[in-house]
């Protein structure tokens, strides 16, 4: 593979274009100011002005939402995998119907595998910029985001329609809902009364794994974040691993399906067939399928990346094993 066509499978942090339009809750004070990255597949944005990086399906989404301090995500559910990991920042992710279950506090480098069937909502908690993350299930990412009935409402108030159809209607702009199509219908009681609303203990002990925890685990080998036997146990129809200095390996491998590489802290040498790159925390990329390669620290000092890749599972709600 030329290194020209391996460069268009890279998507560098610097070169990321945003979409401050990407949701219903756009106009809505306090998460107004977000911005969502679509960075491999389609991801789930309900808005036309999103760009795609990189179209490839590779059986799961990556993506990353970028936001100043105190703007948050509204809350939503899922219908397949949502997995953030921390790129920088301090962060404050919160569940139930009005996000009052329970929450918990991440930092660079953790990790969250959010269950499905639960409405979910993040807020920056530092005092910069933050961008987290996230890998979702399915080529189609399970057809869209879920709304907590209270935000499709307040959004309304402020200019914006969601239609039955996923799309997004700006009453600001002048448009409108196009004949034959209506609002998105807000959830029933009896639906609401279906999502689950877990303990903090379920979902902080099941699916939040620390950064520091997992650098300690890969002492001799990658960390099975995600997987059947992973420490997160799950089978989204994608697998997580954690690599570090300490378990790299120079043994030059290939997969049978493309793999993604997210280095989380440090600069990592990718080198394949043909050429080589050097990854920075924020860079994603996508190895071809069949391509020889390996992935190593490229200078002194912390060094950690996700590795990313499809398995024969398929996609949605999260594995009871």
């Amino acid at each position: 593979m030329t290194p020209q066509d391996m460069e268009s499978r890279i998507v560098r942090y610097g070169d990321l274009r945003p979409c401050r339009t990407a949701f219903i809750d756009a106009h809505t004070p306090g998460s107004d100011q977000k911005e969502n990255f679509t960075i491999i597949g389609g991801g789930v944005s309900e808005s036309p002005d999103q760009h795609v990086h990189i179209g490839i399906p590779h059986g799961f989404n990556i993506g990353a939402a970028g936001q100043p301090p105190k703007c948050r995500n509204s809350l939503h559910n899922h219908r397949t995998a949502e997995v953030f990991f921390i790129l920088s920042g301090r962060w404050r992710f919160f569940w139930g119907e009005h996000g009052d279950a329970g929450e918990v506090i991440l930092e660079e480098g953790d990790i969250f595998n959010i269950p499905t069937n639960i409405f979910r909502g993040f807020e920056n908690i530092g005092t910069d910029y933050g961008m987290i993350m996230a890998v979702l299930g399915g080529d189609d990412a399970g057809g869209g985001v879920i709304w907590a009935p209270h935000v499709i409402e307040d959004a309304k108030a402020h200019g914006l329609i969601l239609g039955e159809n996923g799309k997004l209607y700006d009453s600001k702009k002048g448009e409108n809902l196009p004949d034959g199509v209506g609002p998105m219908p807000l959830l029933t009681q009896a639906e609401l009364d279906k999502v689950d609303c877990p303990s903090a203990m379920q979902v902080i002990g099941g699916y939040v794994r620390r950064y520091l925890d997992m650098v300690a685990l890969a002492e001799e080998a990658p960390v099975k974040v995600i997987g059947e036997k992973g420490i997160i146990r799950d089978k989204p129809g994608f697998e997580i691993d954690f690599i570090t200095r300490a378990c790299a390996s120079e043994e030059m491998h290939k997969h049978d399906r493309p793999s993604v590489l997210m280095p989380v802290k440090g600069h990592w040498r990718v080198d394949y067939e043909g050429g080589a790159a050097t990854l920075a925390p924020g860079d994603t990329m996508s190895v071809p399928e069949g391509v020889m390669h390996r992935a190593l620290p490229s200078m002194t000092g912390e060094a950690a990346l996700y590795h990313i890749i499809a398995t024969d599972d398929a996609a949605g709600a999260t594995w009871q094993g």
